[in-house]
């Protein structure tokens, strides 16, 4: 699923450079020239970040920062002019996760919006306190596994497992890596323990546990577990 990138700049050709720069590397941009078209796309529009530029058309870039942050806890990623500190001093103030000074490397701008949309990311699952995926329930505070409300009992081991999964939920994970994240657990990697355990979470999870949908098998690689289609509920 490409992420949403809302961009507010009044140079159209900037504009486009980075909607061509951005697309094939999973990023889907909006463009709008000026700073009341950009309030509007993001209040009718769901965006992951948003790139915002200080000098803009009516409204300037450090009003729409300040009224994009009372609005919702978007990150946004400011430009401004180079070696105007106030603007950046000012921006990160309103509440700007980052700034880059123009003119700037499209390929540096692609490393900070990945980076601010990183901690973001880790910054929300540090409180979600539920993972949803589909039927499938994981509550972290309960330490309790659901299935359309309905609870699993799994081990101690298990739902550990099961988490780890589901916390990097579409990375493929090999064997060694899970017993190296689940380390003080006496895993055995000549036993197999990892497919067993796994073949007992898809027998309580899974519709059909011989034909997994959640927890798949990489084969020649290890397992992961695939979300259903549409967005991952979190709360």
């Amino acid at each position: 699923m490409s992420t949403r990138v809302l961009l507010i700049d009044d140079d159209a050709r900037l504009g486009q450079m980075l909607a061509d720069y951005l697309r094939p590397r999973g990023y889907q941009v909006e463009v709008c020239g000026d700073g009341e078209s950009g309030l509007a796309a993001q209040a009718r529009g769901d965006f992951d970040a948003i790139i915002l530029d200080v000098m803009l058309p009516g409204i300037d870039g450090l009003e729409v920062c300040r009224r994009l942050r009372a609005r919702a806890p978007v990150p946004i990623l400011m430009l401004t002019a180079r070696g105007d500190d106030m603007d950046r001093i000012v921006g990160l103030e309103l509440g700007a996760d980052d700034y880059l000074p123009k003119p700037f490397n499209p390929r540096e701008l692609l490393a900070r919006l990945g980076a601010i949309l990183r901690r973001t990311r880790a910054a929300a699952a540090a409180t979600d306190t539920v993972l949803r995926f589909g039927a499938l329930e994981i509550d972290r505070a309960a330490r309790e596994v659901r299935v359309r409300g309905q609870r699993r009992e799994l081990t101690s081991r298990q739902y550990d497992l099961l988490l780890l999964l589901a916390e990097r939920a579409g990375r493929v994970q090999t064997r060694e890596q899970l017993m190296d994240a689940l380390k003080g657990e006496a895993w055995d990697s000549v036993d197999r323990s990892i497919d067993v355990h796994i073949s007992r979470i898809r027998q309580l999870i899974e519709d059909d546990a011989r034909h997994p949908r959640l927890v798949q098998t990489v084969r020649g690689a290890g397992y992961v577990l695939v979300p259903p289609p549409g967005p991952r509920d979190e709360s």
